[in-house]
């Protein structure tokens, strides 16, 4: 049956981290207890208990997914050996300190030890992003190192929380005075919530992904710090508080309260949602203009998450218009926002393309776990072609192929290139979500219905990339071959089934005019609905193949508010100009993000592109090599070759071009 439409065993020392993840990361909320009375912290919510959002599907356990050779197998690999690179007890040094117990290495440079106070704000933010990307490794790798770091972290973590005794871990130099200057309503110099965000997020990950008790204790221990240090707070000044950056805070407070179903650890992440933010967007205004883009994303992500614990529906509707109108009308052509890690009105793109810093890697990185966890609650097919199109360019592009180091800007500046961060001398936050992102390639490939819903026996595939999934519960296994995004030409092999009905949901991207499907060698009906859901249901059997082709052409994508510079598009692949002027590797290695734009400005020729924009795409030519195209009779003053930008690296590029009349 096919219709389309637009909407392996467990062993027992696992059972309990399935459990954990079962509750955090697939959204069934198994711990979120019914009848629960929480304070209320806005006028305008709804009155009552907290009623759980039971979601339409779930993710797969990152243990269940395995990466097959590939770009995205690639990029976990390097990820894997810079992870190898770093030593945990360098990223511990100011936590030992501030326990007053003795260090075990020298502290790192970068974010980690300068004494700017936009530095001393972030120190230790790393190691919590370490924490995090350690364990999704585990998960995803199954490599026994990566948990034996994050055990040694968590075990010294716990170390550092009982020598303090108050229940806090922090790195800052002057420990919890920037607290206690915040919750006091006093002057503030960094943003330390954002940091310890940093850590509470690690502590749940090591918890989730790597089973360990010690970090759901010492997590717990230090979430209960946080509810007894802002309890006096008025809400008013709870609300001041929050105009200072905190990142996840409420997010990740309410997978707290999803373990421990403690009522206090919900009204703290409820207190963590900035009014101020959260009022207009429910109310569906956009006053974005002038926000820093980073600082709202991970409030929204919040939002949505605390939407499936409590079922408020202000919550759902503020992360959904925020979704819409930054992937809709602030967002370019990669996925990537903002310019100096704001946003700036959507009539002034032509303004900010000049500028080497827009879209800040980190504002990409939490727009796809805003996306997922919307796509729970909704499989409609945009959060897969928005968070395809960020996947392949953003994050696949922020990582040198080379030194496996990340990308902070991703700029839009005609002629510039690509810098990365150093390995032991930078820390930017771009540094902590990137190795974050190349560790969880395999969470949002395949999904399936929540059991007992009314898809419960559906498996989605979202994503096209090579790999093995494992349902253990259902006795399914599969196997995705493809070269995407070489080509659109993906091959799904049931290497085991149960022999009865169930539905496989495959996306119609958007970028594909029709899909054609073959099972077992036969055509089916083919589907001409793009951005559509295509549905097979039948009795599987092992050894059945679907084979799908979904062909890649070539488009322009304009700037917006312009008519006149556009980016050239192959399928959800961003092709840019590839302009020479190469540099080695390393020599492309940045410590201070503030000064990217400040280097490498020598004077370059940026060709434009002749002709009727209706028919340009039609003298853009293959070039011989997979996703490399050459101008063909457009390019003033010369022609142009296109490569991948998530393959661009050492060499200065253009991504939008202007476009004049022949």
């Amino acid at each position: 049956m096919f219709t389309h439409h637009s909407c392996c065993s467990i062993p027992a020392h696992l059972l309990t981290r399935r459990q954990a993840i079962k509750v955090l990361g697939s959204g069934v909320l198994l711990a979120a207890a019914g009848g629960l009375s929480v304070r209320r912290v806005s006028a305008a919510e709804p009155a009552g208990p907290p009623a759980p959002v039971v979601p339409v599907r779930q993710p797969f356990f990152l243990t269940d997914v395995r990466l097959l050779d590939g770009p995205f197998r690639e990029a976990q690999k390097r990820d894997e050996a810079y992870l190898l690179q770093l030593e945990p007890d360098r990223l511990l040094h100011n936590f030992r300190v501030n326990a007053g117990l003795e260090p075990k290495a020298p502290v790192y440079g970068g974010w980690e030890s300068a004494k700017t106070w936009e530095a001393i704000r972030c120190h230790g933010h790393t190691l919590g992003h370490y924490l995090t990307a350690v364990s999704l490794m585990y998960a995803s790798t199954g490599h026994e190192e990566m948990k034996r770091r994050a055990d040694y972290i968590v075990g010294e973590l716990r170390d550092c929380q009982d020598a303090a005794k108050t229940g806090l871990i922090c790195a800052f130099p002057d420990n919890a005075v920037q607290i206690d200057n915040l919750v006091a309503g006093r002057r503030v110099q960094g943003v330390p919530w954002y940091t310890l965000h940093k850590i509470y997020a690690g502590l749940r990950d090591a918890h989730l992904f790597c089973g360990s008790p010690t970090a759901r204790d010492v997590l717990v221990k230090f979430a209960d710090w946080g509810v007894e240090v802002t309890k006096g707070m008025t809400d008013a000044r709870f609300e001041r508080m929050l105009g200072v950056e905190h990142g996840g805070m409420n997010e990740v407070l309410a997978d707290v309260y999803a373990l421990t179903r403690d009522e206090r650890h919900l009204a703290l992440a409820e207190r963590f949602c900035h009014q101020a933010v959260l009022t207009p967007l429910a109310e569906g205004r956009d006053t974005l203009n002038g926000l820093h883009s980073n600082t709202q994303i991970p409030k929204i992500v919040g939002f949505a998450r605390l939407h499936q614990l409590t079922g408020k529906p202000h919550y759902r509707a503020a992360a959904e218009f925020f979704w819409h109108t930054v992937t809709g009308t602030r967002s370019f052509a990669t996925g990537g926002n903002g310019d100096t890690e704001h946003f700036f009105p959507v009539t002034d793109f032509a303004q900010h393309l000049s500028s080497a810093k827009t879209m800040e890697t980190c504002c990409s990185h939490n727009m796809l776990r805003l996306t997922r966890l919307l796509a729970l609650g909704d499989p409609t097919p945009a959060y897969g072609d928005y968070y395809e199109r960020t996947l392949c360019n953003a994050i696949l592009g922020s990582q040198d192929t080379d030194t496996g180091m990340m990308t902070y800007f991703q700029s839009t500046r005609p002629g510039y290139l690509k810098l990365f961060c150093t390995p032991f001398d930078s820390f930017w936050c771009c540094t902590g979500t990137g190795i974050e992102n190349h560790a969880k390639y395999g969470d949002s490939i395949y999904f399936r219905g929540v059991p007992g819903g009314p898809q419960a026996d559906t498996l989605f595939v979202d994503l096209f990339i090579a790999s093995t999934l494992d349902w253990n519960e259902r006795g399914i296994a599969l196997k995705q071959t493809t070269s995407f995004p070489e080509s659109g030409r993906i091959r799904l092999e049931f290497t085991a089934a149960p022999g009865r009905e169930f539905a496989l949901c495959l996306r119609h991207p958007g970028w594909a005019a029709t899909a054609a499907i073959r099972i077992n060698g036969v055509a089916s009906a083919p589907s001409d609905q793009p951005s559509s859901i295509i549905t097979l249901k039948r009795t599987w059997q092992s050894g059945d193949v679907v084979e799908v082709d979904l062909p890649m052409a070539l488009r322009l994508e304009f700037l917006p508010g312009t008519t006149d510079r556009a980016a050239v598009v192959y399928g959800p692949i961003v092709l840019v100009g590839a302009l020479g002027r190469a540099v080695k590797p390393t020599e492309d290695l940045h410590v201070n993000e503030r000064t990217i734009g400040d280097d490498f400005n020598e004077p370059i020729e940026v060709p434009t592109l002749a002709g009727d924009p209706a028919s340009l795409t039609a003298k853009i030519k293959p070039a011989g090599l997979p996703l490399t195209f050459k101008t063909d009779g457009i390019g003033r003053p010369g022609e142009v070759t296109l490569i991948p930008y998530f393959r661009t690296a050492h060499q200065h590029y253009n991504m939008y071009w202007k476009i004049q009349n022949a």
